[in-house]
Order: C-alpha cells, then sequence, then structure tokens
C-alpha cells in the first residue's frame, strides 16, 4: 500500500466545482419566500430552489387535459431525452452545429416533397419558433414581392375573419391593410366568392388556411385558387396564394391525401405548419416553405459564413435552442408517413367518437365534427335557456378540464360555443372521462334559472 505524506506541493485555492450547488436541507424552503420584484441577497442550493418553483407550478392545470391548445402535450420519452441533449445548441451558430443544420435541411426538403413541391430540391424554407414567425416571414414575402410591381396604392391582405392573430399583428406591424372577410351565416371561414371581391391591384396575397382555429374546418383552398385564377386570365390581379396550415398541412397529408391544397396548385406561393402542433413536437418549432426562389425575394435572405461557405438565412429571430428541430426530425425518422397517419387517424377517430356521442345528448348542436382536424365547436341546442357554454367551461374546469368558450367575430358575435381539440395522447378512455363529466354538469346546470354567465359579456381565448 502506497504511503502519502500530509504536506502537498500544490497550492491552497480555492475548488472550481460549482459554487452553487450544495446539499438539500429538507426544512430550508419552509422557511424561504420566492422572490417578486428583487433578487435575493444569497443563493440557494438547486433542490430547494426546485422545490419552490415546482410547488407554484402545480397550480397551472393538467397539459394533458388541456382540450384548448393545438400545442403538443406528449412525446416519447426517447424525444424528451434527446431535447435534453439538444437544448444547449444554438440554431444559428451554423458552423459550430453544422449537423443540426443539416437536420433542418432535410426537414425542408422533406416537407417540400410532402406538399408536392414541383422541385422539392430547389425549394426555399427555414424552421422558425412556430407558425406565427413563420407567417410573418411568409407574409413579408408577399409584400415585397407586391412592392415590385411598383403599385402606388396602400397593401392590402385578404383572408376570413376566422385568421389567427398573427395575421393581424403582420397587418398591423408592416402596414398592410387587413381585409377580414366577415361570416355569414353558416359560412365560418374565407370562401372563394368572397376572397375574389375583396382583392384588387394593391392586394399583396390571399391566405387560405387549412384548419380554422375557430371550429377546425378546412377552408376550400383549390376554390379559392380556381377563382383566382380566373380573374387573372380575365385582366384582374394576378394574386399569389398562402397556405397557413398551421396544424392541417400536417394532417391533411396522411388523412386527406386526395385532397388538392398544397403546391400542386400553381398559385399557392408558400405554406406554413406549426410543428409544435399536428407536427407532434413540444413547444416551439414551425416552419414556412415557398415553392421556388422567385417565391422569395432574395433581398431578404442574409448570408451568413458556414464552414467557408455562405449559408441563406430568413428568420425574425436569432438565437434560439436547436432541440425542437432535432426532435422534429427524430418524429419524421420515428413515425414515417404510416406512423403520422396512424397518430392522426387516432386523433380523428377520436374527435368524430367524442363530437357524435355530445351532439347525442340533447342540450348541444354541432357546427363541426371533427373530421377534417380532429377539432370540433359545438354550441347550445336553441331551447336551452338555463345555461351557457361558459357555464359549462367553468363547471367542466372544476375537474381539471380547459374546454375554451368563446364567441365568433363579427357578424356572428351572437353565436358563442365551446371547442374541443383532440391531440396525440388523448385516448378514447379519457374521452369517456370527459363525456361523464359533460353529462353531469349538464344535468346540474338544467336545474338553473338562467345562465350563471351570459354570452353576451363572456369573452374566451379561442387560439
Amino acid at each position: 500500500m502506497v504511503l502519502h505524506k500530509g504536506k502537498t506541493s500544490r497550492p491552497s485555492r480555492a475548488g472550481g466545482s460549482n459554487p452553487l450547488h450544495g446539499g438539500a436541507n429538507p426544512a430550508l424552503a419552509a422557511g424561504l419566500s420566492l422572490p417578486h420584484v428583487r433578487f435575493r441577497d444569497d443563493a440557494l442550493p438547486p433542490d430547494t430552489a426546485l422545490q419552490l418553483v415546482r410547488d407554484e407550478l402545480m397550480l397551472d392545470g393538467n397539459a394533458r387535459l388541456n382540450l384548448a391548445t393545438f400545442v403538443t402535450t406528449w412525446m416519447e420519452p426517447q424525444a424528451r431525452e434527446l431535447m435534453a441533449e439538444c437544448v444547449d445548441k444554438n440554431m444559428i451558430d451554423k458552423d459550430e452545429y453544422p449537423q443540426t443544420a443539416e437536420l433542418e435541411q432535410r426537414c425542408v426538403t422533406m416537407l417540400a416533397d410532402l406538399w408536392h413541391a414541383p422541385d422539392p430540391g430547389a425549394v426555399m424554407g427555414c424552421s422558425t419558433t412556430g407558425s406565427s414567425e413563420a407567417c410573418m416571414l411568409a407574409g413579408m414575402a408577399l409584400k415585397r414581392r407586391w412592392s415590385k410591381l411598383g403599385r402606388s396604392g396602400r397593401p392590402n391582405l385578404v383572408m376570413g375573419a376566422n385568421v389567427q392573430v398573427c395575421w393581424e399583428k403582420f397587418c398591423e406591424y408592416w402596414e398592410v391593410e387587413p381585409r377580414l372577410v366577415p361570416m355569414e351565416g353558416e359560412r365560418f371561414h374565407l370562401g372563394a366568392e368572397q376572397a375574389v371581391a375583396h382583392c384588387d391591384e394593391n392586394t399583396i396575397g390571399v391566405v387560405a388556411i387549412l384548419g380554422s382555429t375557430f371550429d377546425g374546418s378546412y377552408e376550400p383552398v383549390a376554390e379559392i385558387t380556381a377563382a383566382l385564377d380566373e380573374l387573372a386570365a380575365g385582366g384582374g390581379p394576378d394574386v399569389p396564394v398562402h397556405v397557413d396550415g398551421a396544424s392541417g398541412a400536417m394532417i391533411a397529408p396522411f388523412l386527406d391525401e386526395d385532397l388538392v391544397w398544397d403546391f400542386r396548385l400553381p398559385r399557392v406561393a408558400s405554406i406554413n405548419t406549426s410543428g409544435h402542433k399536428y407536427g407532434l413536437v413540444y413547444p416551439g418549432v414551425g416552419w414556412v416553405i415557398w415553392r421556388d426562389a422567385a417565391a422569395l425575394p432574395s433581398e431578404l435572405v442574409f448570408n451568413v459564413n458556414y464552414l467557408g461557405g455562405d449559408l441563406p438565412t430568413f428568420a425574425l429571430n436569432f438565437s434560439r435552442p436547436g432541440a425542437e428541430v432535432a426532435a422534429q426530425y427524430y418524429t419524421f425518422v420515428r413515425l414515417g408517413r404510416e406512423g403520422y397517419r396512424a397518430v392522426q387517424q387516432a386523433s380523428r377517430d377520436v374527435a368524430t367518437s367524442l363530437a357524435d356521442q355530445i351532439g347525442e345528448l340533447g342540450p348541444f348542436r354541432l357546427l363541426t365534427r371533427g373530421d377534417q382536424l380532429p377539432v370540433f365547436a359545438v354550441t347550445t341546442a336553441d331551447d336551452v335557456t338555463a345555461f351557457s357554454v361558459f357555464d359549462v367551461s367553468q363547471r367542466l374546469r372544476e375537474r381539471g378540464w380547459q374546454v375554451p368558450a368563446y364567441t365568433f367575430p363579427e357578424n356572428r358575435t351572437d353565436l358563442a360555443v365551446l371547442r374541443i381539440v383532440v391531440r396525440n395522447g388523448f385516448t378514447h378512455d379519457l374521452a369517456d372521462l370527459l363525456l361523464a363529466d359533460l353529462s353531469r354538469v349538464v344535468g346540474e346546470l338544467e336545474k338553473q334559472p338562467k345562465p350563471a354567465h351570459d354570452p353576451a359579456t363572456s369573452t374566451g381565448f379561442h387560439h
């Protein structure tokens, strides 16, 4: 055995370990309160800080019971592991993380192929933080293309009143007139006739939504493009179309293969989707693709050095983690076409079954039934006077279910609905539990003399 002397030749100095690491005192957190307006003077052990923050987060709703959000709330443990390994990679550092950049490029090309681009290798596309950024980029390209025509009027963008708020933001931020086509009767989204009627020489584009957030329905993209083709052939303006496929662009290719909505239509200039919705990845990742280089004005694209060469980049954000892009590619590899078809079909099956059963309860009228997006909206029947959809929403929340209630926009503000979004991980068993709670709630609410919440004054966030 080696004998060691008590002396050492190394100088005495502070250790190089994490100065914030320390053991957890089980009683420490009980005597502390979390800072609200100023930093604490001293540090806390990591386990204590984790306990304090985690305790507060228990007040959040259960994400799996959130039927309001379109955002993915479940992924496989392997995907979570991969994301944890990539969370420290900065997507903008293409030269330091070239393989992450390569995975992004593969995703773009695969989506272009999925959406029937004429030449998937010639498209322009990128990842974003979500569909909101993707829509902003697509809108910027539309406006720049219009400005090159030399028109002198105020640019406008035609879309249904059911668009996601990001489009209204785009119009405000980039000084574009939003031409919002109002709902009318049982028409809850943009139609071909209405789109053409709102176009003129200053229209930068028409936004067609493949999956409305209000009721889950697809807008008739092919009909809209055909009407615009006819307009242009008759000497009218030649207006490009952007398809906002935030949800539907990852549903239709797998479940509605005969539906023509994508780059098979020559007038479709660009398409976006949310990887973190029915792309089945945790937030936040989105994608936007232009059919070819001509659809994206080159002056909007910046070049950064990438391993001694130039890499084109077009984004509103700069630094962001590579974890979501890695997770998106993992999901493409893991599922393939058949896997995506199976997952999306399961969601649609749950949605249509649940919608039919809710329709059979009696007090509700279905507006949609989940056979496009696995999303549907219901309102109360005409003879229901004891309660409103807002009463139902609040009572379901007592059991943990988050089912939003809201009124429709201009021209149909009289219509208040409940909307249910079915996502991967929401099973028939959970649907049965929701239906049982809904039946019980309705039985109790029918005993009220009148609604506790007036639809005329109640609001709800539907996106």
